[in-house]
């Protein structure tokens, strides 16, 4: 897996799972979203760093209209496209996935290879997070 940068779709897993939740029909959407938080929520003592990867991707795709064009959702060349409202219940599990993706049990968030880099990611994280509130 490639990683170019600290971004939500900055690295090859993150930018496929975009371009997978672009293609759902819309209805289908929120419920693949849930999933991936619901793969981390339900994790052991180690969240994977795939896992964590996909959850990030998903809470960015899932905010990315609200947040004023800041975060770019479609991939390229595909025209942008109406996401649906994310019911409380998945916002709930956005903030405990969240948690546990910034967690010391998180290999993503062990991930990185030097700390300006790791804090760099983390604030990024956070901005996302800040959404759901």
């Amino acid at each position: 897996m490639g990683t170019w940068g600290t971004g939500p779709f900055d690295s090859d897993l993150a930018d496929d799972f975009r371009d997978w939740l672009h293609g759902l029909p819309p209805q289908e959407v929120v419920a693949a979203i849930q999933e991936a938080f619901q793969r981390v929520v339900d994790s052991g003592s180690v969240v994977d760093g795939e896992d964590g990867a996909e959850a990030v991707a998903a809470a960015a795709y899932a905010i990315g209209h609200v947040r004023g064009g800041d975060i770019a959702t479609n991939p390229e060349g595909t025209p942008e496209r109406p996401r649906p409202e994310m019911p409380a219940s998945v916002r709930v599990m956005a903030r405990q996935a969240f948690r546990r993706v910034l967690g010391d049990g998180s290999r993503l968030a062990q991930g990185w290879v030097d700390s300006s880099t790791a804090a760099k990611w983390r604030q990024e994280v956070q901005r996302i997070l800040s959404a759901f509130d």
